[in-house]
């Protein structure tokens, strides 16, 4: 029977330990290309080359995210929807984000203790007030860089972009299969999980990085 409180005492710490080792070891390891990329970023957008966003968190707490700048700033655009059409996307953002070298920041996040490596990942407020009874074990845990629904969802933008109501489409369709496959994660966690989501994520990124153009 799963626990409604998500991971246990234990599970939590062996996670955190994961996290903790693994993610700072990839920090200190992609330092040199994150400093390139933000660079990269700020002269290409004209903005600053780190991204700041308020996400929720574990239990409902917000938390600023952190991720390489891919997008120009529009005061017209009102949606929290990205699609893989999306004019604000520059063209290094967009290699930027189908390598998922923007979400590298994130590993500052996981070591600071307001991320993990793998878990839901976090939305910007409102979707968390949506969620309904056992669906809100999601919340118990940390959100991660990746997960089982990031990468069951690893052509998302290209999903969206092909709807004809992009918002529509993630609110009745994409964030409800999101949110029963991030509730399967939380209440069949285990070590094991984590390890093969981060190698089916790899494998996805190298997979999209060989397909052609």
């Amino acid at each position: 029977m799963p626990d409604p409180r998500g991971l246990s005492t234990r599970q939590r710490a062996t996670k955190r330990a994961f996290d903790l080792v693994v993610g700072g070891v990839l920090l200190v390891l992609t330092a040199p290309l994150m400093a390139v990329a933000v660079v990269a970023a700020r002269l290409d957008t004209r903005a600053s080359g780190i991204f700041r966003q308020q996400r929720v968190g574990q239990d409902g707490h917000l938390f600023e995210v952190m991720k390489i700048r891919t997008m120009r700033s529009s005061s017209t655009h009102t949606t929290t929807v990205t699609t893989a059409n999306d004019a604000r996307i520059t063209r290094l953002g967009a290699v930027f984000r189908k390598l998922k070298i923007d979400e590298l920041p994130n590993l500052v996040n996981v070591v600071r203790g307001e991320m993990s490596l793998v878990g839901p990942r976090p939305d910007v407020p409102g979707y968390a007030d949506a969620l309904e009874g056992g669906d809100r074990v999601v919340l118990t845990v940390k959100p991660g860089i990746t997960g089982p629904a990031s990468v069951a969802f690893r052509h998302e933008e290209d999903l969206l972009a092909s709807s004809a109501d992009p918002e529509l489409f993630n609110r009745e369709v994409i964030w409800p299969e999101k949110v029963r496959i991030n509730r399967d994660y939380v209440e069949n966690w285990s070590l094991m999980s984590d390890v093969r989501c981060l190698v089916d994520t790899v494998r996805s990124v190298l997979a999209t990085e060989e397909s052609p153009a």
